[in-house]
């Protein structure tokens, strides 16, 4: 949270249209981590307490606008792309409160900017009792970026551009990242600022020369990790930054108790919360509200969405898990899919290829393979077959079934919902259930066999030419008959 006396309002730059993206998606909205690279700038902002976060937008202002809908923040748009000047006054002049706080400017694509390092950038401005403070950072090569001048105490005095530094200034180390906090100010003094003579745009770094004319010292706040500023202006840089942000994430989980065999290959986004002893092997995505319970195995190439998995389950390679709760010591897959609305109680068995879908299955129910389980609630220990068919849907409405507890389904079976199985009902395999079953009856639903001798000789024989050229093994069989 912000802690000094002053209150903090948030500006975040995300007018700009991106053009090395080459996508008709504006730049800010490609997702880093599971999110809109503005997104993150406005969890910080959020995360700091900040009383007021304005957003500008430009380039693909509704689509920015429609994405961050419901967060709290409010919009200024900048009416033409002038600078990051005129940017940040739009921005400015749409703060509901002025004149008693600090204001901080974060930048729409640079989504790995920690809270924790603005926290102490704020702290730092205060302390000091800063009027202009400047995130910086050192590379050994600085070229391209703005260069931070110092004088002997230590104050920055200029911020000096790639094209107009001397060979002296190029050679400087220190960068500037383009991240301000300034006092309140700042929305008066931008006012002042000129266009260039070049470019005709209104540059916020020359912000610096006004707070130095009004009596005001600058101080600059260094990063010790330059990869929070890396923006992304191209695919390779959501790339780089995709990268950087799933390292940070496993590291913590690791360092919290979980085992990664391969954590390069796996994505988790940073709402997931994981117990200890969890174990995530290769290619495992985890996303949203996915709450992982200690001891739980998470199979290759798994993809969770918005789950709660708990103690000691076990999920098997490549299944796919979207808004479902499994229950503890149950296991899944592998090639399993459990859908919305699926709830496994304690000690479930899913196996390969089953697909459930809003159902409820109760303690220790088995499905091993091969299943459909769709608007269903099974009791427990049932045992449902493979190939077992809930078919829920009649083409304009769905339909449930209720199946009670410890009944058989045999294999290949269909229950026409809706349907209602008593306990200890026994369906017998390849049955088309279209009728209730009472509790312990058994229910077999099927035609009865006809079996007619010497069908293939009589069938086949008459074609024996075209069967020798299409089917050679059979034309042997009709001559040794």
């Amino acid at each position: 949270m912000n802690n000094s006396n002053r209150p903090l309002d948030v500006v975040i730059l995300a007018a700009g249209q991106g053009t090395r993206m080459r996508s008709a998606l504006p730049k800010v909205l490609h997702p880093v981590g599971g999110r809109p690279m503005v997104a993150w700038a406005v969890k910080a902002a959020q995360e700091l307490g900040a009383r007021s976060v304005v957003v500008v937008t430009g380039h693909g202002a509704p689509q920015v606008e429609a994405a961050l809908a419901g967060t709290g923040v409010t919009f200024a748009r900048q009416a033409r792309q002038q600078g990051t000047g005129d940017a940040f006054l739009s921005g400015a002049e749409a703060l509901p409160h002025t004149g008693d706080a600090d204001i901080l400017v974060l930048y729409g694509d640079t989504p790995l900017l920690r809270p924790g390092t603005l926290r102490e950038m704020l702290a730092d401005h205060q302390a000091r009792g800063s009027a202009f403070t400047i995130l910086t950072g050192e590379l050994p090569d600085a070229t391209g970026y703005g260069r931070i001048i110092r004088d002997d105490a230590g104050n920055v005095t200029r911020i000096v551009e790639q094209k107009g530094a001397t060979d002296a200034e190029k050679a400087v180390r220190e960068f500037n990242s383009g991240v301000y906090v300034m006092d309140a100010r700042a929305p008066e003094l931008a006012r002042q600022i000129v266009p260039n003579s070049v470019t005709g745009e209104y540059y916020l770094t020359d912000l610096l020369a006004l707070y130095h004319a009004a009596g005001a010292a600058a101080h600059a706040f260094k990063l010790t990790d330059i990869d929070e500023v890396m923006g992304a202006n191209d695919r390779t840089g959501l790339a780089e930054a995709e990268a950087i942000l799933r390292r940070r994430i496993n590291t913590g989980h690791m360092r919290a108790g979980v085992t990664f065999i391969n954590p390069d290959t796996n994505s988790i986004e940073d709402t997931v919360t994981l117990g200890r002893d969890v174990m995530v092997e290769p290619g495992v995505i985890l996303r949203g509200n996915t709450q992982v319970a200690d001891g739980v195995t998470l199979g290759a190439y798994s993809v969770i969405t918005d789950s709660v998995l708990e103690t000691g389950v076990a999920i098997k390679a490549h299944s796919v898990l979207e808004g479902a709760v499994v229950g503890a010591g149950s296991d899944v897959g592998p090639f399993a899919r459990l859908r919305p609305g699926s709830v496994l109680g304690t000690g479930v068995h899913i196996g390969n290829f089953v697909e459930t879908k809003n159902a409820r299955l109760s303690d220790g129910v088995k499905a091993g393979h091969l299943a459909y389980l769709g608007d269903v609630t099974v009791g427990a220990e049932t045992n449902i077959g493979a190939g077992t068919i809930i078919a829920n849907f009649d083409g304009v409405n769905k339909h449930q079934t209720s199946v009670g507890a410890g009944v058989f389904i045999g294999s290949n079976s269909t229950l026409i919902a809706p349907r209602t199985v008593g306990d200890a009902a026994f369906i017998a395999a390849g049955s088309a259930i279209h009728d209730d079953i009472p509790e312990g009856a058994l229910a077999i639903a099927r035609g009865k066999q006809r079996t007619m001798e010497g069908w293939s000789r009589r069938y086949w024989g008459g074609m024996r030419e075209k069967v020798g050229q299409k089917l050679p093994w059979l034309a042997e069989w009709l001559e040794r008959q």
